[in-house]
Order: C-alpha cells, then structure tokens, then sequence
C-alpha cells in the first residue's frame, strides 16, 4: 500500500466515520422524537428520494471515475468528462423531479409524507453539485472528505435544535438535504481552486455518448436498488410505517458496519483499473489480497454485529425498538457477503469490462427480490424484508463466482505469468 492510496483509504475512513457518527448521536434521539411512526415516515420519505438519487448518480461513480483514472494526466479530457457529466446529472435530476411530483399527486400514500419528500428532494441537487468521481479518479479524496466533514458536521446541532416532536420529521430530511449541497459548493471550490477543469460546452452527442458509456452500470445500480431502496418501499407500502421504522433501524447500525469496508471499496477501484491497465499480472495480484484480506475482515465484523445484536439495539434505540433485533441479526451477515460480491463485480468484472454481464447478474437478482420481498413482508413484515435482502445478496455473490469461473478468469487461481 503506497502513500497515495494509504492517504485516500484513511480520507474515505474520516468521511465514512463522519457519516456515521452524525447518525449514532442523533439516531436515538431522532427515534425516540419522532416515535416509530414518525421516524418510519421519514425512512419511507427518503427511500423515494432515493431514486431520484440514484437516477441522478446513472452510474457516474464507477464509469466516469474510470475514464478519470486512465486519463488523470490530460485537462482537457478531464474537463470534458467533467462538463459532460455534470450536465447529465442535472438533467436526470429534474426528470426526477418532476417524475416524483407527479407519483406524489396521483399516489396517496406517498402525498400523506409529500412535505418529507420535497424536503429530501433537495438533496438530489447536493447530488449533482459533489462531483465524488473526479476526486476517486483522481485519487485526491482528502478533499471529498473536508468538504463532507465540514458540511455534515452542521447536521448535529441543527437537528437538536429544530427537531423537537413528531410532526418535525420534514425538518430532518431538511437539514439533511441542506448540509449535503453545502458538501457539494464546497467540493466544486476545490475543484475551481485546483484548476483541474477549463470550460468545455457541452453537446447533446457529448451527453449521449456519456449517457451510452454509462447505461450497463447505470442499469446495475437500478437493479441494485430493487433489493435495497425498494425494500424499505414495498415494506411501506404493505407492512406500514412502523414496520419501516424497524427495518430502518436496524439497517442504520448494519450501514454503520459496512461503512468500515466502504471507504477500501471506493479508494482500491480506481487503483486497480490504473494497475491493470499497466499489467494485468499486476491487477490479478491486487485483486487476489483484496480478496483474502477484505474476506477474513468482513465476516470478523458479520460475526461480531450478529452476536452483538441484541446489545446494540438496546443501547441505541431502547426497549421499544426490540422488534428489531431479528432484523438485524439477519443484516449482520451483508457486509460479509457485499465485501465478497465487491471483489467479484466491482473490482473484477467491471475492471475487466464484462459491464454487461455484471448488469444481468443485479437485474436478475433484483427481479428475484422482488419475487421474495411480496409474500415475506406480508406474512413477516420486518423479518421478511430482511431475509429477501440477506437472499438476494447471496443470490448475487454465487452467480458471480459462477461466471468468473466460466470465463477462466484466473482470480482463485492459474499462472499468472501468462495472462
């Protein structure tokens, strides 16, 4: 591990340790505020905004930080990814707009929280401002994670102050949204200050071509959300807000977990399409002690999270949310089975540029989650909803094992002096 990559694997942590610390001081005192009802209300919410979200993202995290990394050295590419990109991230971010507007208008449920909706809904512009894929290829994520602890850390007081009863769940998805553009000024003011990007205008067969190098990964984090988003969306919509409130409560500690391996995800990618670029024998090297390392790592942190279960919902939501418990014993295992599935999709599969193949693995998974998640939340409600996602996950890791061992991609093993 060189001092670049050390460097942006430790921002990635501060970034990560920020996010989550925002959420383990004001989490419980956001669900004993705003009740289960409430606080389901506002997971339900920002579900919704969710889409918009990763409508919004089409991608760009992982194709634009790929060409990024390749052609780090040429401004004038770079400012053209740069421009390129951010006009596709506007205009998906005002079709989303008006998509939602409409849904809120014809679909009650979602008009009984359309306050909580639109309070969220600024956050997608926060989206479209923090350009996180020109800092990953880059590999300058100290910035990423300045701008994101100066910005979030403003989300601590804020709550304590001006959330303060049940009917001020809106108020949460503000300050939220709030801190999150003021995040993406901040970044756009390093960027500006680093003189990384001259202005390129953007043309519509610019944006198409973006919008066509995108489309495969775009479609994987669509299918993606079907087995994460769309969970605590059909729960809402079967089970109620108080199901929501505890499968959204248990998943905030398991996202806690899984946001020790997130910043390794996020800081190897760009390096291992950099070495592999220059020498496959090289990236398989890398790829193959990402594995075992971040493998011994991941089911250490299942294994502690499931055993622990019961003791880290009563310590940060208290009796009331003992529902929640098997929710989360059942979670405890995805940060295990997602580090796994990383290295097979996103540090192999997609660095090898099988984009295509990764896609049908997630939509084909998403499908079958939905299949799952219909009767297992009617008859189980919570419970239900975390073992389709736990399914799904596996579901997802198996049939990449399976094609990387169907192309002969020497990952697990094979002389890598001939690849």
């Amino acid at each position: 591990m060189d001092k670049t990559l050390f460097k942006n694997i430790a921002s990635l942590f501060g970034i990560q340790g920020v996010n989550y610390l925002i959420p383990l001081i004001t989490l419980p005192y956001l669900v004993r505020v705003l009740d289960p009802i409430g606080y389901g209300s506002l997971g339900f919410a920002l579900a919704i905004v969710q889409y918009c979200c990763m409508l919004t993202d089409y991608g760009f995290n992982l194709s634009a930080t790929q060409q990024i990394a390749v052609h780090r050295g040429d401004k004038q590419k770079v400012s053209k990814l740069f421009w390129n990109v951010l006009g596709c991230k506007a205009g998906m971010a005002l079709f989303s707009l008006l998509v939602v507007s409409a849904a809120i208008y014809w679909v009650p449920k979602l008009n009984d929280v359309s306050i909580i909706i639109y309070s969220g809904l600024l956050m997608v512009l926060g989206n479209v401002l923090f350009p996180t894929w020109l800092f990953q290829g880059k590999e300058k994520m100290g910035w990423i994670a300045i701008s994101n602890i100066t910005a979030r850390l403003l989300a601590i007081p804020l709550i304590f102050i001006f959330v303060n009863k049940p009917e001020h769940a809106y108020v949460a998805a503000l300050i939220t949204s709030l801190t999150t553009i003021l995040a993406g000024c901040i970044s756009l003011y390093f960027v500006w200050l680093q003189r990384w990007v001259v202005w390129y205008k953007p043309t519509l067969t610019d944006l198409a071509e973006m919008l066509r190098d995108g489309w495969h990964i775009f479609i994987s984090t669509a299918a993606i959300s079907l087995y994460t988003t769309s969970t605590t969306v059909i729960l809402g919509f079967i089970s109620g807000p108080i199901a929501v409130g505890y499968f959204v409560a248990a998943d905030k500690l398991r996202l806690a977990m899984l946001g020790l391996i997130t910043p390794f995800f996020q800081a190897l990618y760009p390096r291992v399409n950099a070495t592999m670029a220059k020498s496959k024998r090289e990236g398989f090297l890398l790829i193959r002690e990402i594995l075992k390392w971040q493998g011994i790592f991941t089911f250490v942190l299942s294994l502690v999270m499931f055993m622990t279960a019961p003791l880290l919902i009563s310590l940060a939501y208290g009796e009331q949310y003992d529902a929640a418990v098997p929710v989360l014993m059942l979670m405890a295992w995805l940060p295990f089975v997602i580090g796994l599935s990383n290295v097979f999709g996103m540090q192999t599969l997609l660095v090898l540029g099988y984009k295509a193949i990764f896609s049908k693995i997630l939509m084909t998974a998403g499908i079958i989650n939905v299949i799952l998640i219909l009767p297992l939340t009617y008859f189980y409600a919570e419970v239900g909803a975390a073992t389709s996602v736990l399914l799904t996950e596996i579901i997802v890791t198996t049939i990449m094992i399976v094609v990387i061992i169907k192309k002969k991609i020497p990952l697990f093993k094979g002389n890598l002096n001939e690849v």
